[in-house]
This record gives C-alpha cells, sequence and structure tokens, in this order.
C-alpha cells in the first residue's frame, strides 16, 4: 500500500504489567472503510485510543499523512484530521442537534463557540452545521434536544458533527450499539455513502459480521491485543486461524 493516510508501527500498551495491544503494524489507505473485529477485549477500542491519543503507546508509532504523532495530545491530533465517535453517544443532551454540529464546525473553523452569538457573526459554522444535519437526515429534528433523540438518531448525529468537523479520518467505535435492529440497515447505508461521497476515510469498530462483511473493503481481526489478519472479507472469512480463534467455528 503506498502512502497510507494512517499507519502504525510495532504499536504496543501495556498497563499495569498487562498486554493491551502488542505489535500492531497496520496501513490504512486514503478513502478506505477498515473494519476491525474481534472478540471482547481484543484491543479494539484501545487501539482506537491509541490512536486518537486517549492513551499513549509504550512502543511503536503512529503516523497520519506520512508525519509522526506518536506524542501528540488528542486535541492536535483531531487538529491534523483524526475523527471519533465513541460505544456510548458522546454529545451535550440539552443542546439542540443545531447547536451540537455547529459547535462541531466552529471548533473546526476556529470561530467562536457562544451559542447566543447571532448566526450572521458564525456563518461559515452555521452553514457548515446545517449541510451536515441535512446530509445525515436529521433536518426535522434540527431544534430538538440531543438527548430526546433515539440511539438511532443519536448516531446520526454524531456522524453530522464529524462532517462538520470536516475531518478526513473517522474512527467508528461500534456505530450499531444501541442502535434498534431495524434501524441498523439505513445507518449502515449512510455510513457508506459518507465514506463513498464525502470520501472520508473510515475505520470502524464492529460486533455485527454481517455488516462489516457488506461495508469493509477490507477487515482487520485483532486477539488479545495483536494483530490476526488483515485481509479482504472474504479472506478473512475463509481464513481457519480467524475461525478457530474467534469464529470459533467453520462459516
Amino acid at each position: 500500500m503506498s502512502s497510507p493516510i494512517l499507519a502504525t508501527r510495532n504499536l504496543g500498551l501495556d498497563i499495569g504489567g498487562a498486554r493491551i495491544v502488542a505489535d500492531v503494524s497496520l496501513e490504512v489507505a486514503e478513502g478506505e472503510l477498515l473494519g476491525i473485529i474481534g472478540p471482547n477485549g481484543a484491543g479494539k477500542t484501545s487501539l482506537f485510543n491509541l490512536l486518537c491519543g486517549l492513551y499513549r503507546p509504550t512502543a511503536g508509532s503512529i503516523h497520519l499523512s506520512g508525519k509522526d504523532i506518536t506524542n501528540q495530545p488528542t486535541f492536535l491530533r483531531t487538529k491534523e484530521g483524526i475523527g471519533r465517535t465513541f460505544q456510548v453517544s458522546s454529545v451535550f443532551p440539552l443542546l439542540t442537534v443545531h447547536e451540537n454540529v455547529r459547535l462541531a464546525a466552529a471548533a473546526s473553523i476556529g470561530g467562536t463557540l457562544r451559542l447566543w452569538q447571532r448566526a450572521r457573526s458564525v456563518g461559515p459554522a452555521e452553514e457548515r452545521a446545517g449541510a451536515a444535519i441535512a446530509r445525515v437526515g436529521l433536518e426535522s429534528k434540527s431544534l430538538a434536544r440531543a438527548g430526546a433523540l433515539s440511539h438511532g438518531d443519536k448516531r446520526r448525529l454524531e456522524l453530522a458533527m464529524l462532517l462538520a468537523a470536516d475531518k478526513p479520518v473517522f474512527l467508528l467505535d461500534e456505530p450499531m450499539a444501541g442502535v434498534s435492529a431495524e434501524n441498523v440497515p439505513e445507518l449502515v447505508e449512510l455510513i457508506r455513502s459518507v465514506h463513498e461521497q464525502e470520501r472520508k476515510t473510515v475505520l470502524m469498530v464492529e460486533h455485527h459480521l454481517d455488516v462489516v462483511t457488506g461495508i469493509a473493503q477490507r477487515i482487520a481481526v485483532m486477539h488479545h491485543g495483536t494483530l490476526l489478519a488483515c485481509d479482504t472479507p472474504a479472506a478473512v472469512m475463509a481464513n481457519e486461524t480467524v475461525q478457530s480463534a474467534y469464529l470459533g467455528e467453520e462459516l
């Protein structure tokens, strides 16, 4: 893979003598959608925490667009281009949908974060927020408080916030968590379209194998903190090591 937008080299994390992530070397191409799977405790979320700067690695390095960001704090990595969602929705529940998205846009643009200023003084953030809200289909709920949204709509809101911040790399940590089964297909299609039409690089941790195999271009399999395999969905699903270590049975 030439000129990866995001890469790790022998990345490791030890906490209290326990090995959480071990020797993970991974390259993600610009515009790729990479699924990350593995059993509970495999190190998937810990890997995301290392990539976004919440954890500091005890070994190895992280590179974004060729730049070593291993020792950068989280806010600088965000500025460099990494956006992230969490397993539990992370929004301002008492603010409206529009206010949440406008804050994300303003933080990225560098404008004011004061919600009470007139719209004309924060025009670029307002415009970007409106476009992002429309993109995820939340126009009718723009003035609703974020805390009152369904799980599925909160996930849409999080995507709108990432779009408004206009980061090239999205880390989506279990975006289907808490979403009702009937709303999963629509959310999957939204993520697919954001990836393809907005040309975002997406890394997605997800437990739903049907979701991952249906949307990802490659799948990385983690097991006991190590990278067990990284290949096309078909190749990963046919991998006997993956079947025995993660799936537990032949597919």
